[in-house]
Parts: structure tokens; C-alpha cells; sequence
């Protein structure tokens, strides 16, 4: 989702996930006068260009300088900019504290200006507003939600005959099929280390949360782990995907760039991604059709729940050397205006009510899901440090190359949960 979750998907981040192509770019507006130029730091790749566009736009004069990066690169970057004052006025952030991006991790040693008095703070639905806060105060502007499923190449299907599973023991035979017909199911891009946790997200929400909604309060009261868990089960099952052929070869020498390129062009049926990878497909192909799934865990289709939370937002540099222009930017990324023009693009949902969003037939099963309460929140928005993600991630990638096992990841990461904030 992201990584994504997963997501994320975007400066600063990992993940959760879950969110952003791997490659990046910079687009630089004439510097102009100080009070006219903002600088900004999005891995909204594909979707902030039409945003800054349409801000230039609404505020003549003004110039958005901005840089658009991979996660993991902006992962690498952000905290030292931060830390060092040369971080841009306004940046990525992601929700909760499950990263080195996220709101509690940036807002905590001060790094983030406080939102709580601008018009759209005390709108956001609870759910979102508690991971886009910290102690009691609003620090990332989330402009929408995401979910975690299989994205479907609908023209590959039709041409391979086969229609998506509803049921673990169909998704195995899907599989199969797939392969038997020389077109995996899906693209893995395990090379960025965000993309590993996404199939695992997408597991662990049915395994774990379906016959235990109260799973996170439990960890927080030390009553639960990851090893001891059907955390497990989902990292079993993750593994029994690759054995039975549900990727493409090599997953660890696939980056999430090669991965989208393989979905987008049918070389592979679809991609285990966030909602968000729908308009990076679709910029590779723009003929064709892309669909989000719920990716079944068990064998009844009931129970079966998909990783939906609040994205990543952005949040105001404490320090900005142009406070009103970020307000400003932030403001009008939280309008009606603003948020549709990012949901359209990413193929998300609007985290505010009432802004007439249509929502994309790509993503009616995603809205259903959120509608009909089978959404669980991304796991790492609610783990105490960013550690415990970093963590997970690295561990897939050794799972994947045989150097470690899913016993010893999990039991680390019970390690570093149990460290806390």
C-alpha cells in the first residue's frame, strides 16, 4: 500500500502504504517574489501536477514549486531537511504513527504546525481525525481514503476467460489457471520494500480482524502478539501465494514501476496494490479498464473484510518560510475543488462528506465495503513507532530471498512493539 495500504502511499515515508511510484521529478515554477512562492514536497506522483495547477489557477501570481518522489526515497530525504530547516512549507504526511512519514512521528518533536484552526479540521469524520491528529490536535490535512485490494486488468481477464475469486481456495485456483495460461495473476514489486506489506495487509484484515474487530486494543494491552496470532496464518498463506504461482517470477528484482507495467499492459491479470495504483494503470494504458477486489483469506466470502483508512495527507512545516501561502494550500487541497480533483486522479474516495463526488466504477466494491462496515484501518497507523513497520518491511524482502523465516520477523516485531513509542 504503499504500501499501499497500505499507503502509502505520500520529504518522508514508507508506506503504507502505501502510496507512490518509485521514480520521481522535480517541477519548478519561476522562484518570483518570496511572498508568491510556495515549496512543497508531495509523493502524490501522477496527481498533486493537476492540483498545483488548479491552485496556480484559483491564485494568480502565486508559483508552486514542488518535487514529487517514491516513498522510500522520501523517506530517506525528509527528516533530514526537517531536522536540518531546509525542509519546503508544505510536505507529505502520512496518518497515525506506523512510519517515519506519519502524523504522531513529525507532529511529536515539533516539526508540524497545528492545524485545529482551519475550516475543514472539525469536519473530518472521527476515524479519520484520530490519525490525523496528535494529542488532541490536527496536524495532517487527509484529503482522502484508500483501500487495499486486488486491482483487476478487466481486458486480461476477458481475454484469459477467468473471473475474479471470492474465496481463498478459488483465489489458489485462479492462480493456477493464470499460470497455466503463461499470464500470472499478478505483479509483485517486493524490490521497494513498501510494496511487501500490501498482500499482507490485505490478509491479515479477514484472518486477524474478521473474528476479532478489538485485535489492536488488545496488542496495546499487551494481551496479543503478532507471532501468537493469525498474523501468522496471513504470512502463510502470503507464502503459499508465491509457491503456487500467484506472482510473477522474481518478485525482489521487480520494482513497483516494472510492477505497474505488467498489470497496465496484461502481462500479468492485475496487482495487489492500494486504490491509488488505478490512475498510475491507467496513465500506462489508457484504454484500459482496472477494477479494485476484496482479496479473499478464507473460504467464506462473508468474512472476508478489506485495509481501508485515511490516506496520506499533507501537513504545514512548522518552520515554513511561507506560512499563509502553505495555509492556503492546504485549505484548497481540503475543498470540494481541491479533494475531487486529487480522489479523481488517485481513483480514491473523498475523505469529507458533501463534496458530490461521483464515485468511480472501479471502486464500487471499496465503497461498499466502507459503507457496510467490513473495512479494517491500516495496521501500522495504529502500532506505536515507526520501528515495528520498518521492521515488517525489511523482514518480507528476507522472507522472500530464504533468509529469514515468518516466526523470526513476527517475534521481532513483537520485539519492537513492545519498545512503545
Amino acid at each position: 500500500m504503499k504500501t499501499r495500504t497500505t499507503t502509502a502511499v505520500v520529504a518522508t515515508a514508507t508506506a503504507a502504504a502505501l502510496l507512490a511510484a518509485c521514480s520521481g521529478g522535480t517541477k519548478a515554477g519561476s522562484d518570483g517574489g518570496g511572498s508568491k512562492t510556495l515549496t512543497l514536497a508531495s509523493i502524490d506522483q501522477g496527481s498533486v501536477e493537476d492540483v498545483v495547477k488548479a491552485f496556480e489557477k484559483a491564485n494568480p501570481g502565486v508559483k508552486v514549486r514542488y518535487t514529487t518522489s517514491g516513498a522510500d526515497q522520501y523517506q530517506q530525504q525528509i527528516r533530514t531537511q526537517l531536522s536540518s530547516g531546509t525542509a519546503p512549507d508544505v510536505m507529505s504526511v502520512w496518518p497515525g504513527n506506523g512510519n517515519p512519514g506519519a502524523t504522531y512521528v513529525l507532529a511529536k518533536p515539533g516539526y508540524l504546525r497545528d492545524l485545529s484552526d482551519q475550516p475543514w479540521a472539525a469536519k473530518m469524520p472521527d476515524a479519520i481525525k484520530s490519525v490525523a491528529q496528535y494529542e488532541g490536535k490536527t496536524y495532517n490535512a487527509v484529503f482522502g481514503q484508500n483501500g487495499i485490494g486486488a486491482v483487476y486488468n478487466e481486458q486480461a481477464l476477458a481475454k484469459a476467460g477467468l473471473t475474479p475469486p471470492d474465496t481463498w481456495t478459488k483465489l489458489l485456483a485462479f492462480c493456477r489457471d493464470a499460470k497455466a495460461k503463461g499470464t500470472p495473476a499478478f505483479a509483485l514489486g517486493n524490490q521497494d520494500n513498501w510494496v511487501t506489506q500490501l498482500v499482507q495487509y490485505a490478509l491479515v484484515s479477514t484472518t486477524v480482524y474478521s473474528d476479532d474487530r478489538d485485535f489492536d486494543q488488545k496488542m496495546q494491552a499487551g494481551q496479543a502478539t503478532f507471532a501468537d496470532s493469525a498474523w501468522k496464518t496471513a504470512l502463510d498463506k502470503y507464502l503459499t501465494m508465491e509457491k503456487t504461482g500467484c506472482f510473477q517470477k522474481n518478485p525482489l528484482g521487480t520494482n513497483y514501476e516494472a510492477s505497474q507495467q505488467l498489470a497496465a499492459t496484461g502481462k500479468t491479470l492485475g496487482i495487489v496494490q492500494g486504490n491509488w495504483v488505478i490512475a498510475l494503470l491507467k496513465g500506462k494504458n489508457p484504454q484500459g479498464t482496472f477494477t479494485l477486489k476484496a482479496l479473499p483469506a478464507t473460504d467464506t466470502p462473508s468474512q472476508t473484510l478489506i485495509p481501508a483508512a485515511a490516506g496520506a495527507g499533507y501537513g504545514v512545516n512548522a518552520k515554513a518560510k511561507n506560512e499563509e501561502l502553505a495555509l492556503k494550500f492546504v485549505n484548497f487541497v481540503m475543498s470540494p475543488e481541491g479533494m475531487n480533483l486529487f480522489v479523481k486522479k488517485q481513483g480514491g474516495l473523498p475523505s469529507l462528506p458533501d463534496t458530490g463526488y461521483a464515485v468511480d466504477p472501479s471502486l464500487t466494491e471499496l465503497s461498499t465495503f466502507i459503507t457496510s462496515d467490513r473495512t479494517v484501518p491500516f495496521m501500522d497507523q495504529l502500532w506505536p513507532n515507526a520501528k515495528v513497520q520498518q521492521t515488517m518491511l525489511s523482514g518480507l524482502q528476507e522472507i522472500f530471498s530464504g533468509q529469514s523465516t515468518p516466526a523470526k520477523v513476527l517475534g521481532e516485531m513483537d520485539a519492537d512493539y513492545k519498545a512503545g513509542s
